[in-house]
């Protein structure tokens, strides 16, 4: 028999609100956190708008050898899988860690650790023998996109099964994705699931500035993301973390935790075509969708809310 799998607990750090309440009390009131660009000079830029996390880890319990050892974007989802796991009221104590899994996205990793150690080592990109010795000691940990989830495995304790997932725009839903097949096949009881990018440095802005993928409404930040919008010119770009408990069903009743929802269905498709863009047809995203569908035994008519991607792009819009 196929096992039901729910999600139990949520955590986030997101821009305009550190923790799900917050972040739900500005979605909820028609706020937008984009701004002008704080974390290095956009000056140069064509795009200098993004929406950053306001973001203390000192004041969100990491000490200092945590913080000095974790990247931007891990210490999100440390500190989102901490808000989760109390939100689901887990007692880690009294589970099997074998049967506890993890399971992240990340689309660009540890770019900001990255970039940081490469402009030291190099002398802000003067010189191509670079000097190691200015770099910082945990630059290798930036190099491995696996320590984004082994970095929150030990934090649990869990033995289960550890991945990343990089996918690019997919990379959450899919590490997702992959946290249900574990739950439902009965690899796991319990999986640690979301994702955490910190895109917001000077080389990823200027790659999307070469493309023009990113949008050049410097003047009115706040209504820049207008995906769908005649007048759309590019996506924003974003920083952030979100994680979600995945429980067995009846894991889950057997302890009393809440049930926020169940994830009945997953199914992901490559095209084969193009780096960002779709075939005319949509064969692939029609592909996908049937076969969630048919995962979660619905018919599409008990369908009451569709979440698009919504990038901004003329492109991906279509």
């Amino acid at each position: 028999m196929t096992r039901r799998v729910a999600v139990t607990g949520v955590g986030v750090v997101a821009p305009g609100g550190i923790g799900a309440p917050a972040f739900w009390d500005l979605l909820a009131n028609g706020r937008t956190a984009t701004r002008g660009i704080t974390l290095f000079d956009p000056a140069e830029f064509r795009s200098r708008i993004a929406a950053e996390c306001d973001f203390d880890p000192v004041a969100h319990g990491l000490d200092a050898d945590l913080i000095a050892r974790s990247d931007r974007y891990i210490q999100f989802a440390l500190v989102a899988a901490r808000e989760a796991l109390g939100d689901a009221g887990l007692d880690l104590e009294k589970e099997d860690p074998w049967r506890i899994g993890v399971s992240l996205g990340t689309a660009v990793g540890g770019t900001t650790r990255l970039e940081h150690d490469y402009v030291a080592v190099s002398g802000s990109g003067a010189r191509w023998d670079v000097d190691h010795r200015p770099a910082g000691a945990h630059l290798e940990r930036a190099f491995a996109p696996s320590t984004l989830a082994s970095a929150v495995a030990e934090e649990v304790g869990a033995h289960g099964p550890v991945q990343t997932v990089s996918t690019g725009c997919t990379s959450g839903l899919d590490a997702i994705g992959y946290a249900f097949h574990s739950v439902e096949e009965g690899r796991v009881d319990i999986c640690v699931a979301g994702a955490s990018d910190t895109p917001i440095t000077p080389i990823t802005v200027a790659c999307f500035d070469a493309i023009k993928a990113t949008s050049a409404n410097n003047d009115d930040p706040e209504h820049a993301s207008r995906p769908f919008d005649a007048r759309r010119d590019g996506f924003v770009m974003g920083e952030g973390g979100a994680v979600l408990i995945l429980e067995e069903l009846e894991h889950a009743r057997a302890r009393g935790a809440t049930v926020y929802c169940e994830i009945s269905g997953y199914a992901t498709f490559g095209n084969a075509y193009h780096m960002t863009g779709l075939t005319t047809e949509g064969l692939e995203m029609a592909e996908a969708i049937n076969t969630a569908l048919a995962h979660s035994r619905l018919d599409g008519s008990q369908v009451d809310y569709v979440n698009a991607h919504g990038s901004g792009t003329k492109q991906n819009d279509r």
